[in-house]
């Protein structure tokens, strides 16, 4: 930590005097040209919705703060299986290309838009971006911006927002855990399914099922209380072991798994679905297996639900946040997390970093399910050669 805040003390007085001789060339020819030579940066761009080749590292024009917002120095990116769907055109009315991916970053404060309170240049910060967060600047509304706790990395800091706010909205805003429920998350070796893990680990006695494929199970087999392979009958298994089922579904996987979910709710119970990654099943778009998990999902009806006792809810936290204006109900939610990562009750799980010119190479980790954590572009990383 002490070498990261001498870099971060050699970088603001480098952004102080940035900005100071900027002021003292305004209405200078020479200084117009000096600043227009610095305003370019990296960034990874999607050309169109497809495959692998569809992403490549370009200079983009440097983005400045708008009233309101923040601009940031990137030093990581979160990297989620939202992007790879994002790459794909596999969401709800996608943006057009091209475009910048990313929704998550962290980095230091370069200056700040009118108007913003409660940061100062310099800051280390993370930060929800709406699109254009993989790049080596950015800029975002400073109420989606968060303050670093001094000792935690930036890499850490890029994995955190996203998973940590889902797994805490899904299990203590929506599904209200706790003490001595039981719970079911798919993909526990992910980055969420290992913010889910940490998260029930604080409430006392709960129980938690996951499914992971069986490569990681050695790696994650002591967060969660009972692990079962992806590809295995985990509804007999789970039955097995808790005869009423589950008070808790967190269901990422959609498709057949939808009423498996429902099935093994007990009375009272809380399915809730935060992602459809069954609809991935190759590098591009398939409608096919869009119609397959479209089709394989079971057609609720209120009525069995009523009978049932039993309660079914959706979760996305990009909606809620860009789209249903609830960054104030987030803030409080990142400041509980804050406090519980200060206590050492959580950590963020970091699978490995990648240069942005790998992020074809990370994106396909995660198309594998290869990840144990979170895949992070570190904006200062230079490419690994290949070895011969």
């Amino acid at each position: 930590m002490a070498k990261e805040g001498a870099e971060r003390a050699e970088e603001t007085e480098q952004m102080i005097e940035k900005e100071g001789g900027k002021e003292a060339a305004e209405g200078g020819a020479a200084g117009s040209l000096r600043a227009g030579d610095a305003k370019e940066m990296r960034a990874v761009v999607l050309s169109a919705f497809g495959g692998l080749n569809k992403l490549r590292v370009s200079k983009k024009a440097m983005p400045e703060p708008q009233e309101g917002e923040l601009k940031i120095r990137v030093k990581a990116c979160g990297l989620n299986f939202i992007d790879l769907m994002v790459r794909q055109g596999n969401i709800d009315n996608p943006p057009k290309t091209p475009l910048v991916p990313g929704f998550e970053c962290s980095g230091i404060v370069e200056a700040l838009g009118d108007s913003v309170k409660g940061f100062e240049i310099g800051d280390r910060v993370m930060a929800f971006v709406n699109y254009n967060a993989w790049a080596e600047v950015v800029c975002t509304p400073v109420e989606f911006v968060y303050k670093i706790p001094d000792d935690m990395s930036f890499s850490e800091a890029a994995a955190f927002p996203m998973n940590f706010v889902t797994a805490y909205m899904m299990l203590f805003e929506v599904a209200n855990l706790r003490e001595g429920m039981s719970v079911l998350v798919h993909s526990a070796g992910g980055g969420v399914g290992q913010a889910v893990a940490q998260l029930c680990s604080t409430i006392p006695n709960v129980t938690v099922f996951g499914t992971a494929s069986s490569f990681k199970h050695e790696a994650i087999k002591n967060s969660v209380t009972h692990l079962f392979d992806r590809n295995a009958d985990y509804v007999q298994e789970v039955k097995r072991i808790s005869t009423d089922g589950v008070d808790i579904v967190l269901d990422c996987l959609c498709g057949e798994n939808t009423g498996k979910g429902l099935s093994l709710l007990k009375p009272l119970g809380t399915y809730i679905l935060y992602g459809s990654s069954n609809m991935v099943t190759g590098e591009t778009k398939s409608f096919f297996s869009f119609a397959k998990s479209w089709w394989q999902v079971e057609k609720v009806n209120p009525i069995k639900l009523y009978e049932e006792n039993k309660v079914i809810a959706g979760f996305s936290l990009l909606n809620l946040l860009f789209k249903q204006n609830r960054g104030g109900l987030i803030k409080g939610v990142m400041d509980k997390l804050l406090n519980l990562y200060n206590n050492k009750k959580i950590k963020p799980v970091v699978d490995s970093l990648w240069a942005l010119e790998e992020v074809k190479e990370a994106m396909q980790r995660i198309h594998d399910r290869g990840n144990i954590g979170k895949l992070i572009l570190d904006v200062e990383k230079a490419p690994t050669p290949l070895v011969s």
